[in-house]
């Protein structure tokens, strides 16, 4: 993961690569759940998109607040790998999004629950899932990511819906990078 973000040039390139292959492993390894019916998941899907966001919203502004150098750096993150162009959003819709969710929850924590228990497999696999943000070299990625990956984490124990989780996350990343952008 090195590579992915030490060159902004192919980041969007690898980061893809890379996630499709997570994507075809987590598939051909372990069965996607999908325990609640359409518009359920649709529902819980778009309302803790939005309630994650407003967690974040809240957060980035708390940390403003009280003096926290956090602008910066999110403005950085914002510079080097927001999306930019069309084929951005396109992967990150279609490709990223979906193969975080089903690699790191629909895979990772889901094995992890086999033998490790509820609560440290979704701890271990948020950690995991945080730590490919280290080499961004932005420490509040690896924090966000953090965060996400444990909301996340739970709602998948909670509802066992890998496509709500996608929802959720598509949500979250549409108000994150289009609709809110946090700088």
């Amino acid at each position: 993961m090195y590579f992915t973000f030490s060159d902004r040039g192919v980041f969007w390139y690898i980061f893809s690569a890379t996630m499709l292959f997570l994507i075809s492993y987590a598939i051909l390894n372990e069965d996607v759940e999908d325990e609640e019916p359409f518009w359920t998941y649709l529902f819980y899907g778009i309302l803790s998109g939005i309630l994650l966001f407003a967690v974040f919203w809240t957060g980035f502004h708390l940390m403003q607040l009280i003096g926290l150098p956090i602008e910066k750096s999110a403005a950085r993150l914002y510079r080097d790998f927001s999306p930019d162009n069309l084929w951005h959003y396109i992967i990150m819709l279609l490709i990223i999004i979906p193969g975080e969710e089903l690699f790191w929850r629909g895979f990772v924590q889901k094995r992890l629950m086999r033998f490790a228990g509820v609560f440290p497999s979704i701890l271990i696999a948020s950690l995991l899932y945080a730590s490919v943000s280290l080499y961004s070299g932005e420490i509040i990625l690896p924090l966000a990511a953090l965060i996400g990956g444990l909301f996340w984490g739970f709602l998948y124990v909670w509802k066992r819906s890998i496509p709500m989780l996608i929802v959720s996350h598509l949500i979250f990343d549409v108000f994150l990078f289009l609709l809110f952008p946090l700088v």
